[in-house]
């Protein structure tokens, strides 16, 4: 199976590092125009200059909170008003995470701490979603994968509730939507990664569970290894390319294993 994506426009959230920079090199490779989107600007810069881009691909970056709806209206109008079809073709919402937070009683939770981890990760789909999917309608076509979290079907290891409550609202959301905009032939996905150290965050909860709770955590994996970037890539790759046309409404869970 030969997927490519040359003169596409793709937008990914959360750009800068980790699973996001994977999915970004790996459209840019297989000859998309790629609109690598994030706060964290200098390491936006690394990821477009260290892009093995092929097929007329490209890496072009954009700041954007995704928090913010007026801001990501404007970027989506703004690329829109350069793209072939007038339209971004695909869209990954990567962005969120947990936000430097660490697990505590939910008494203790304040409320703008619970926000910071909502607007990051759920309610970003949401004005992204807004945002493209006119466009989208007109041209007749497009997909939306949403990166979620295994955290979204059962229990976040963090320990946060904000965190796992939005990647369980994350794919509420998908399903809700895949069903409004079918009709379109716009499709919406999400991936649901397992645990993966992609962030300093991750590194830390990594380092939290010492030696041997790390050889029990990849031992509970049924393939005997921790995730990549580019495992996740590659199911995103699919679920965006022509071979998942007819696919909607689903999370693909990579995890390596049950």
């Amino acid at each position: 199976m030969n997927i490519h994506f040359p003169g596409r426009e793709v937008l990914v959230t959360g750009a800068a590092r980790g699973i996001g920079r994977g999915i970004v090199h790996a459209f840019a490779a297989r000859g998309a125009t790629v609109h690598a989107c994030d706060l964290l600007v200098d390491a936006l810069d690394e990821v477009a200059t260290s892009a093995a881009c092929a097929e007329g691909g490209s890496v072009r970056c954009h700041a954007v909170d995704v928090g913010d709806a007026e801001a990501v209206t404007a970027l989506v109008a703004q690329l829109e008003a350069g793209a072939r079809a007038g339209a971004l073709d695909v869209v990954v919402h990567c962005a969120g995470g947990v936000r430097g937070q660490h697990a505590q009683p939910i008494e203790s939770v304040s409320p703008q701490a619970w926000r910071e981890i909502q607007d990051a990760n759920l309610t970003g789909l949401f004005n992204l979603a807004r945002a493209v999917v006119p466009a989208m309608k007109r041209a007749g076509s497009g997909r939306i994968v949403a990166i979620s979290s295994r955290a979204g079907l059962g229990v976040s290891l963090t320990g946060i509730q904000s965190y796992g409550a939005a990647k369980a609202g994350q794919i509420g959301l998908v399903r809700q939507l895949a069903h409004e905009l079918g009709q379109f032939g716009i499709t919406v996905n999400s991936v649901a990664p397992g645990f993966m150290r992609t962030s300093p965050d991750y590194e830390r909860q990594w380092a939290s569970y010492g030696e041997a709770g790390q050889r029990a955590m990849v031992e509970r994996v049924a393939m005997r290894r921790l995730g990549q970037p580019e495992d996740i890539a590659h199911a995103v790759l699919f679920l965006a390319s022509d071979y998942a046309q007819w696919i909607t409404g689903q999370t693909l869970a990579v995890t390596g294993g049950p």
